[in-house]
């Protein structure tokens, strides 16, 4: 029995309220869209979304209260011709990652979600973007060294390949969908990557998965 739209819907946590969210038909439940550099947070059995390439997504969530959310982040390219993903403290791929991350992880904390309780699932890294190809191979690197110096067990996680992915997840039971796009996506998905990439470049930073 297919679900019927709120007629109004709840209210996003603080903070929150520039990200664009919806009923989605397909889901059948309210869904908030990420975009790069963006992440979300919720209390309320809802899904978050988005479309990665090179990038990461991390969906963490306090799985006894169900309250988490997801983050969309991509590390800025170093000019550093170190082989090794790992930079200085005061590198700007550093801050980016750790802005990503702990605000995503931050929040679920302050809103009720305890440190015990938290797992987390990892999505992207695609090697897309022809003359970046270590891009999301440094982004993987990144998370799971980050989660695994957090003490956060990732309990599952699809990264990798040559291809771009749309990942739908829902905080409030775990799960996660992930369909592996073709190629007729990549061109629009590696444009608006280069575009951020540029743009973060420019500015300093302040379940189960079922493939469809």
């Amino acid at each position: 029995m297919a679900l019927t739209p709120p007629a109004r819907l709840s209210l996003p946590l603080p903070g929150f309220e520039n990200i664009k969210r919806g009923w989605n038909s397909s889901y059948e439940t309210v869904a908030a869209r990420l975009l790069p550099g963006e992440y979300f947070v919720t209390l309320h059995d809802e899904a978050v979304y988005t479309t990665l390439g090179s990038c990461i997504s991390a969906c963490i969530r306090d799985r006894v209260s169900g309250i988490g959310g997801m983050n969309h982040f991509m590390l800025p390219i170093s000019s550093n011709t170190d082989s090794s993903w790992k930079a200085a403290d005061n590198s700007a791929s550093t801050r980016y990652g750790n802005f990503a991350m702990e605000h995503l992880i931050n929040d679920i904390l302050k809103n009720g979600g305890k440190r015990q309780n938290l797992e987390a699932k990892i999505f992207g890294g695609g090697r897309i973007i022809a003359n970046m190809t270590d891009v999301g191979l440094r982004n993987i690197a990144f998370a799971r060294d980050y989660l695994q110096t957090e003490g956060l067990k990732v309990t599952s996680e699809d990264v990798g390949d040559t291809f771009p992915r749309m990942v739908v997840y829902f905080p409030a039971t775990g799960k996660v969908r992930v369909k592996r796009l073709r190629s007729l996506h990549a061109n629009t998905i590696v444009e608006m990557e280069t575009r951020y990439l540029s743009t973060i470049e420019q500015k300093p930073v302040s379940g189960d998965i079922e493939l469809f």
